[in-house]
């Protein structure tokens, strides 16, 4: 049976993508057929796009890889059954009417979350509990730097930062974005694009504990420089390019780690682990007001390429996520 997809004439700019009719996917052991209803765009995307991220082996070369939507098959041993309103993380496939989503990673979809509220949360969440919490070891009472805080890991970050207790600051490209990081509870938040010296900002306010940078490039050195004692340096991009020198000296005197780090790649056993902490942690701080839900902006399948171009040029606060269903944003 045949569905419909984004798919992708060559590898390149946003005038490869459009709407096709590829094979419907077949589910394997422990997996899920998903209907789906909203779709995330994350940054991933759009350099796989560019044929600069391959998907991993035996993953869909469809885009997308974040969903909500109805579960159509089950195979194996499950907690869901067809009829069941879900949203997860998969491999790849999202831009599509159909896609495969691992049982292990499904996680039930609230009735107070729309489809689109459901689909803008796994990535962004699950990417800023693993560089946090598990790679960051942010704890209690420390200090975190954010870069493109007004991002949808960057606005997941503030949140979850502050929901463990620590400081937090947020570099943005303008004064609107930092006023978004300040109403999602940045202490401090500043234009990196005006503030060249942020490393001796942030030296000043007592150095960061952790820092999460999707940036890279020159960023890196003036990262290491505000760093602390012990202090980790989690890159998950490197929007800013990826070479960069930096001052060795002190990153052995001052025992500082620099860690890289990707979710797309992680076992799935990790993945299970960051999906039930989605679940059983940031959707009851969702539910009790103490966290958020940051999307932005909505784009029906067809307008993937200008869901894209919005994406690119940093319009965004918070996500963007692809519609494919035409009920009301309630359902």
């Amino acid at each position: 049976m045949s569905m419909q997809a984004v798919i992708q004439s060559r590898p390149g700019g946003r005038e490869t993508l459009e709407l096709g009719i590829v094979e419907k996917p077949v589910i394997g052991d422990g997996q899920l057929l998903v209907r789906v209803l909203a779709a995330g765009v994350n940054r991933a995307d759009i350099v796989q796009r560019e044929g600069q991220y391959p998907p991993p082996a035996g993953a869909s070369a469809i885009l997308g890889l974040e969903v909500a939507g109805v579960v159509e098959a089950v195979r194996g041993p499950s907690r869901f059954q067809p009829g069941d309103a879900v949203f997860g993380l998969v491999e790849g496939g999202g831009y599509a009417e159909y896609v495969v989503l691992d049982s292990e990673l499904a996680i039930p979809k609230p009735d107070g979350l729309s489809w689109v509220e459901a689909a803008s949360l796994p990535e962004a969440w699950m990417t800023a509990w693993l560089n946090l919490v598990e790679v960051g070891r942010l704890a209690e009472g420390q200090s975190l730097l954010v870069h493109a805080g007004a991002s949808g890991v960057g606005a997941a970050a503030i949140q979850l930062g502050r929901l463990l207790g620590a400081r937090v600051w947020a570099t943005a490209s303008s004064e609107e974005k930092l006023e978004y990081c300040y109403n999602l509870g940045a202490d401090e938040a500043f234009n990196a694009r005006q503030e060249t010296d942020f490393g001796g900002k942030v030296k000043a306010w007592g150095g960061a504990d952790v820092i999460l940078d999707p940036v890279g490039g020159a960023y890196l050195e003036q990262n290491l420089s505000c760093l602390n004692l012990d202090g980790r340096l989690v890159l998950i991009g490197i929007m800013g390019g990826g070479r960069s020198e930096i001052n060795l000296g002190r990153l052995l005197v001052k025992r500082q780690s620099l860690i890289g780090s990707t979710l797309r790649s992680q076992p799935k056993a990790v993945k299970a682990r960051l999906a039930r902490a989605l679940e059983t942690e940031i959707l009851p701080a969702l539910h009790q007001g103490a966290a958020r839900l940051t999307l932005d902006s909505t784009y029906p399948l067809a307008a993937v390429a200008e869901a894209h171009e919005a994406m690119e040029n940093n319009c965004n606060l918070g996500k963007i996520v692809l519609t494919l269903f035409p009920v009301t944003a309630a359902s």
